[in-house]
């Protein structure tokens, strides 16, 4: 697993140091960016019986999203996932990198990190995604997509990890610049 996170780093770092490299040889980059924030609805695939713990809810999102090459995005986004979620007895934040290719319809996968009770969850989480970003007018966005995670809970009233799949429905404006 931290393997597959150095790789999400390094392929970032490069992403970002090439797009100047290429800039410099005449092509033709949009360099835009966009922030925003949103919410999402997410719900566990799986049943869950532990007492106190959520199947499902909803978690505020912030945005940052950098649009390289006419149809690749870097997105990074923090969730804020509240009581409850995945066991946990404080709130439980999530940071999160996303690539995603495409316009107006896109797709994409990334990784993310549960951080909750004071620490960090043992492992990352993985995504993909599928959305629609819209132009609601000239510079706002409304982004609305489906994302499916692969991830891992044990956090607080959940005593051993729990390797679970959830599926969230989300809605995002943005601002770009």
């Amino acid at each position: 697993m931290k393997k597959i996170s150095i790789l999400f780093v390094i392929l970032g770092i490069q992403l970002f140091a090439g797009q100047d490299v290429l800039a410099a040889n005449g092509s033709r980059f949009e360099n835009v960016h966009r922030f925003g924030g949103g919410i999402h609805y997410w719900k566990s695939l799986e049943d869950i019986i532990i007492e106190g713990v959520d199947e499902e809810g909803l978690a505020l999102l912030l945005s940052y999203q950098y649009q390289m090459v006419k149809f690749f995005t870097v997105e990074a986004m923090l969730e804020f996932l509240g009581d409850g979620y995945a066991g946990s007895d404080d709130a439980v934040f999530a940071p999160q990198v996303y690539v995603l290719v495409g316009r107006g319809i896109y797709a994409g996968a990334g990784i993310g990190w549960h951080f909750a009770d004071g620490k960090a969850a043992d492992s990352p989480f993985f995504g993909l995604r599928a959305g629609l970003d819209v132009e609601i007018v000239p510079t706002i966005f409304l982004d609305i997509n489906v994302n499916y995670r692969s991830e891992t809970w044990g956090f607080g009233k959940i005593h051993e990890d729990i390797q679970l799949n959830t599926m969230t429905l989300g809605a995002i404006l943005r601002f770009e610049f």
